[in-house]
């Protein structure tokens, strides 16, 4: 179940910042959530952490335009 969500996010981001279809997010998020739980643990933790790491920008650079 966590392997889908952080899947899932980390497709989202991908396409966030790629912007042409959500095909392509889902189909990175879909590989990048089974490698990530390949790795164990560490796996889920670095994607965890990637999404993250991606959400605070976010955040911080929308405290700063406004």
């Amino acid at each position: 179940m966590i392997r889908g969500i952080i899947g899932a996010l980390v497709g989202a981001e991908i396409d966030r910042r790629d912007g042409d279809s959500g095909i392509k997010g889902a189909a990175i998020g879909l590989i990048a959530g089974r490698v990530l739980s390949r790795m164990g643990p560490l796996g889920l933790a670095l994607g965890g952490a990637y999404v993250a790491k991606k959400a605070y920008d976010r955040h911080r650079a929308a405290r700063q335009a406004g």
